[in-house]
C-alpha cells in the first residue's frame, strides 16, 4: 500500500523512530509504527508520543535502547513493553502480541506473535490495526482500517465477541473512541456490548478507572457516556449512572437527571479531570432523595447523600484518597451558589472560599457547568450571580489575603496566653479565633488576645 504523505514526517532518517528501527534491524528484527500513532497521523491529529511494535522480544528491546535512549522504563517489560525517551520523543515499544483473558483470571495472559499481521488482527479496533514500516516504508492494513477512518466507522478486526473475550476492557474503550473520534460503532459492537457487559467484572478496578478517566477528558464525552448507559456496560462499574434515568416531572417538566448530568459533564470546557468527575457524580444522590410535594418534584439534601455515594463509588474504583476527597467535596458544595441570590455578606463569601479551599476555581467551574437550562433568562441570572461572586472573592483576596484564612494567633501563642498544655482545648480556642476571622475579617494580634480573653472568661464562668 502506498504510504500517505501525511505519514512521511514520521519516517525522517534523523528521527528517533528511524534510528531505533535501524538498531533493531541490525539485531535481525523489523519495527513498525503502530496503533494510535498511525491512526492519529492519518486523521491529522497531533501525537507527541509514539507507539511501536517489533518482532524483537522484550529482553532484546531493552538491550537495544539501553545506552542509546536518554531514559528507559522497564516496568512493562514482563508484559512485552519497553518505554524510552530520546531527544524529547517518548516511545512505547511492544513485542508482537495478543492478550487473552481466561475466564478465571482478572489479568490478561500475554502471548507473543511472530508476524505483524498476527499482531494487528488481535488489536482492539480496525482503526488501531494499522502499522507503518519505517525503514522500507509501507502501510500494513489487513483489516481495512483506512476505509473505516474515511467512513468514520468503529469495527473490530475479528468478531466483537472474540475481541471482547480477549480483553473485556475493549468495550469501555469502544465508548471512548466513539466519543473522542466521533465514529459510529458497528451494530455488531453494540449488540456484543449488550450481551457481554458482565464480562467486565473480571477486569481490575484500576484498569476500568483509568479508561473511565480517559473517556471523561475527551472534548465531548457525551456519545461515549450514552453508549455505556444504553448497552448496560456502566451498570458493571457505575450503576449510579443509569439509576439517574428518572421520569420527568409532569408539572414542572424537570429534566431527566441522566441527560442533565451528561450535559453538565460536557459543559466543563476546561476538560479538568476532577471537575469532569465531579460533574459526573454531582447529582447521583437525586434518585434516593426524590420526593413529590405541592405538585412538584424535589431532591432535598441530595448533595449530602450524593457526596457519600461518590465517596463509596470512587473508593470501589480505586481512585486515590486525594481524588476521592476532592471530588466528594465538590459534589457536597455544588449547590452553594444557589443561596447567593438571597444576598451574601463578606462573612458568607469568606466561608465559601474557606470551605472550597484549593478547589475554589474548580467549584466555580462546576457550578457554571451545572446550568443546562434552555431558559435564557435563568441562564443569564446564574451567570450573573457567578460573575458577582467571583468579583467579590477577588476583591476580598486583595483586601484580606483570602487564600490564607487562618486564626490571628497560632497554637503556641494560645497555649502561652491561656496557660494551656497541648490538647483538645487548644483546638477549641483556635476554632473560636477562626470563627472571628471569618465573621470580621483580619484583626490585629492585640485584638485577637482581647477576644480570646473575653471568650475564655465566659467559658470559665
Amino acid at each position: 500500500m502506498i504510504v500517505p504523505d501525511r505519514l512521511l514526517p514520521y519516517l525522517a532518517v534523523d528521527s528517533p523512530a528511524h534510528t531505533l528501527a535501524r538498531r533493531l534491524e541490525a539485531a535481525g528484527h523489523e519495527c513498525f509504527l503502530v496503533g494510535g500513532t498511525v491512526r492519529d497521523a492519518l486523521l491529522d491529529r497531533t501525537n507527541s508520543d509514539l507507539d511501536l511494535t517489533t518482532s524483537a522480544r522484550p529482553d532484546v528491546i531493552a538491550a537495544t535502547v539501553k545506552g542509546w535512549a536518554d531514559s528507559v522504563w522497564l516496568t512493562g517489560q514482563r508484559f512485552g513493553t519497553v518505554s524510552c525517551e530520546k531527544n524529547g520523543t517518548r516511545m512505547e515499544i511492544t513485542t508482537y502480541r495478543g492478550d487473552i483473558y481466561r475466564p478465571e483470571s482478572r489479568k490478561p495472559e500475554v502471548t507473543f506473535a511472530d508476524t505483524i499481521e498476527e499482531d494487528l488482527v488481535r488489536r482492539d479496533f480496525t482503526v488501531n490495526a494499522m502499522a507503518l514500516a519505517i525503514l522500507e516504508p509501507r502501510l500494513v492494513d489487513p483489516c481495512d482500517g483506512v476505509d473505516d477512518l474515511a467512513n468514520r466507522r468503529l469495527r473490530t478486526p475479528r468478531s466483537p465477541e472474540e475481541s471482547f473475550a480477549d480483553d473485556p476492557l475493549r468495550m469501555l474503550r469502544a465508548a471512548r473512541f466513539v466519543a473522542s473520534l466521533g465514529f459510529e460503532p458497528d451494530a455488531d459492537i453494540v449488540v456484543a456490548m449488550r450481551a457481554m457487559h458482565h464480562r467486565l467484572e473480571i477486569v481490575s478496578a484500576e484498569r476500568v478507572r483509568d479508561e473511565l478517566e480517559r473517556l471523561l477528558v475527551v472534548e465531548d464525552p457525551s456519545l461515549g457516556l450514552w453508549l455505556l448507559c444504553e448497552t448496560g456496560l456502566s451498570d458493571e462499574f457505575l450503576p449510579e449512572l443509569n439509576a439517574m434515568r428518572l421520569e420527568q416531572d409532569p408539572i414542572h417538566h424537570h429534566k431527566d437527571v441522566l441527560a442533565h448530568t451528561i450535559a453538565v459533564v460536557n459543559n466543563v470546557k476546561s476538560r479538568d479531570r476532577l471537575v469532569r468527575l465531579a460533574a459526573l457524580f454531582h447529582d447521583v444522590g437525586k434518585p434516593k432523595t426524590r420526593s413529590f410535594d405541592d405538585g412538584g418534584v424535589s431532591f432535598h439534601h441530595h448533595e449530602v447523600v450524593g457526596a457519600r455515594m461518590t465517596q463509596a463509588r470512587m473508593r470501589a474504583l480505586k481512585f486515590s484518597n486525594d481524588d476521592v476527597d476532592d471530588v466528594t467535596k465538590l459534589v457536597y458544595l455544588h449547590l452553594r451558589i444557589h443561596t447567593y441570590a438571597m444576598g451574601w455578606t463578606d462573612k458568607a463569601v469568606r466561608r465559601y472560599a474557606r470551605d472550597a479551599g484549593e478547589l475554589l476555581d474548580r467549584l466555580n467551574e462546576l457550578q457554571r457547568a451545572d446550568c443546562t437550562t434552555r431558559n435564557e433568562r435563568k441562564a443569564a441570572a446564574l451567570a450573573q450571580r457567578m460573575d458577582e461572586l467571583e468579583a467579590r472573592i477577588s476583591e476580598l483576596r486583595e483586601r484580606e489575603e483570602l487564600d490564607a484564612i487562618r486564626p490571628a494567633l497560632d497554637g503556641d501563642q494560645v497555649m502561652k496566653f491561656l496557660g494551656l498544655a497541648p490538647g483538645p482545648e487548644v483546638g477549641v480556642a483556635l476554632d473560636f479565633l477562626l470563627e472571628v476571622r471569618l465573621d470580621d475579617g483580619p484583626i490585629s494580634e492585640a485584638e485577637a488576645y482581647e477576644r480570646l480573653k473575653v471568650w475564655a472568661q465566659a467559658r470559665d464562668s
